[in-house]
């Protein structure tokens, strides 16, 4: 029971990392915030998390989750965790990147994970925990994958900064980096037809050491894990839960 009345927001939390991150806190005595662009997702999400609230917000729309924080401040009067873990991905070589497909990408991974970070602070003092979804995207060059990997390397130089800059305030920043995972979103890539889909798993999996794609609750316990009070003296890392994608 380390969140016990525990708030916690997760933003993305209605499917994927997020919801096994949401159901994960609420376990473990968390009151759960969870935000999510699909309503029907959401619904569904609240409905397996007892207490759970959720509110439709569209990461990518400045503003958009102000409901969800209002909700934490009047019930709470504050924001004890903050996991940003909305996303999304495409695929394009270099010379076939639009302009468009680029901000629609950026907008979410790093504007808008951006901007949900700095609309919480408010909320958040002494003993707050920060929690982002990056990924090893990052720091693999992987033909096709300019568009999200520069998005995510943007987010993980803004959570470094974060972290420096809030550490005073006794505020920990952390980073997540996932590998390949078992997650709705691969379904929904950007620049993928769904008959490739099987494929695109396929080389993926076999880019893992452990042959194998994570799940969605194994991205979730180190995210839990860097949220608690365990990793009280951890902030500003890049954490890699990958198979060993980065590592061997």
């Amino acid at each position: 029971m380390r969140f016990r009345d525990k708030a916690v927001l997760v933003i993305g939390g209605n499917s994927g990392i997020g919801r096994a991150a949401a159901q994960a806190f609420a376990a473990e005595g968390a009151h759960v915030f969870l935000t999510g662009r699909a309503q029907a997702t959401i619904d569904e999400t609240v409905a397996a998390i007892p207490g759970a609230r959720g509110f439709q917000a569209d990461i990518a729309q400045l503003g958009s989750g102000a409901q969800a924080l209002a909700a934490i401040r009047d019930a709470h009067g504050r924001l004890d965790i903050l996991f940003v873990n909305a996303g999304i991905g495409t695929f394009a070589p270099v010379a076939k990147v639009t302009p468009a497909q680029w901000d629609e990408v950026h907008n979410v991974n790093l504007r808008g994970c951006f901007f949900a970070v700095q609309e919480a602070l408010p909320l958040m003092g002494e003993g707050g925990a920060i929690v982002i979804t990056g990924s090893i995207g990052s720091v693999a060059a992987v033909p096709g994958n300019v568009i999200y990997a520069t998005a995510k390397a943007g987010l993980r130089a803004a959570a470094r900064t974060l972290a420096a800059e809030l550490v005073g305030r006794g505020i920990r920043v952390n980073m997540v980096s996932p590998g390949p995972t078992e997650t709705p979103i691969i379904n929904r890539t950007g620049g993928v037809p769904a008959e490739a889909v099987p494929g695109l798993r396929e080389i993926m999996t076999q880019a893992v050491p452990m042959k194998r794609m994570g799940t969605p609750e194994e991205i979730a316990r180190p995210v839990l894990f860097l949220a608690s009070d365990e990793a009280s003296f951890i902030t500003g890392i890049d954490l890699y839960v990958d198979g060993g994608c980065v590592e061997l």
